[in-house]
């Protein structure tokens, strides 16, 4: 279970990265965020944001039209 979940659905690029960013920026090292969207980039968004951090992401699925992340906070 994630310790915070992000809510992006409906959101085109760059304002799923912008909003788990700021999110993200809240928790704790070792914590872990969930953000959802819609975006069909967000995929590529997601992988490319994460290697660029320290942070590390955990899970992905996609489940009708809508990308999970689980992302640990590094």
């Amino acid at each position: 279970m994630a310790d915070i979940t992000v809510d992006t659905k409906g959101l085109a690029c760059p304002m799923p990265i912008v909003k788990a960013k700021k999110a993200l920026d809240s928790l704790e090292a070792g914590q872990t965020m969930e953000v959802l969207s819609t975006d069909k980039g967000s995929l590529n968004d997601f992988t490319a944001w994460v290697k660029q951090t320290k942070n590390e992401m955990i899970s992905h699925e996609e489940e009708n039209g809508v990308y999970k992340f689980l992302v640990k906070k590094g």
